[in-house]
């Protein structure tokens, strides 16, 4: 195997996911935490789904909370750790929990806490057409939690840096192009060139998208997973597809 092959392969072995999927040769208690914090990270793409199938909020919320907990119950009896992507690993476990006794399950202790409800509909509101499908609203919150935590951590590294004020200034141009004179308009702002602006976007860019693809490969377990689940990504937030 080539040492980039070997780099790869070592990066998808510290991946998360990955961690879950080798249950059996990896430290359990790690694999259990490891999956129990993704499927909090994503709270929100499972409501967004409850929702779309037609389930009232304080419904919905309550059938996430259920959920999410018996992902965790799972996990700490070693169980239901299949292999594949965790986006459609995570849907298929919630509809095969939507149609079961979930209704059994509620109120049971150790639940995770659930965000509140004003929040969950404000992006309910905000982040779907009306005519989505059930598998729409959750593929696009799935998306959008990832860029989510990908800007998150780029401020994280700028504030660090001492560049949160520029970092927040051309976030606006991380996915669009500034219009004409908007980069004479930020360099006045920050007393900065206008071309040391194109030159620090362009630097920025290029660390989110980084920062997006180390995200993602938390939730797959080998490359090509990883190049499907871009793909998905971007698809996902076409909102003419």
């Amino acid at each position: 195997m080539s040492p980039a092959a070997d780099h790869l392969l070592e990066d998808f072995t510290r991946t998360r996911w990955s961690m879950v999927c080798r249950l059996q040769t990896t430290r359990a208690g790690d694999a259990r935490e490891a999956l129990t914090e993704l499927a909090l990270r994503y709270w929100y793409p499972v409501y967004a789904y409850v929702r779309r199938c037609g389930h009232a909020q304080e419904i919905a919320q309550d059938i996430t909370q259920v959920f999410l907990q018996q992902v965790a119950a799972d996990l700490r009896n070693h169980r239901n750790t299949p292999p594949g992507r965790f986006r459609e690993w995570l849907l298929a476990r919630l509809n095969t929990f939507l149609g079961g006794e979930w209704r059994e399950l509620a109120g049971a202790e150790g639940a995770p806490e659930a965000p509140p409800l004003p929040e969950l509909e404000s992006r309910n509101r905000s982040e779907h057409d009306p005519e989505e499908s059930p598998e729409q609203a959750y593929r696009r919150s799935f998306a959008l939690e990832v860029l989510s935590r990908g800007l998150k951590r780029l401020r994280a590294e700028a504030r660090q840096t001492g560049h949160l004020d520029m970092c927040e200034a051309l976030e606006p141009f991380l996915t669009r192009e500034p219009l004409p004179g908007q980069y004479d308009e930020l360099g006045h702002k920050l007393s900065i060139r206008p071309l040391a602006l194109v030159i620090a976007l362009k630097r920025l860019r290029q660390r989110f998208r980084e920062l997006v693809r180390e995200e993602l490969a938390d939730t797959v377990t080998s490359a090509e997973e990883l190049a499907a689940e871009q793909q998905a990504l971007l698809v996902a937030l076409d909102r003419g597809h």
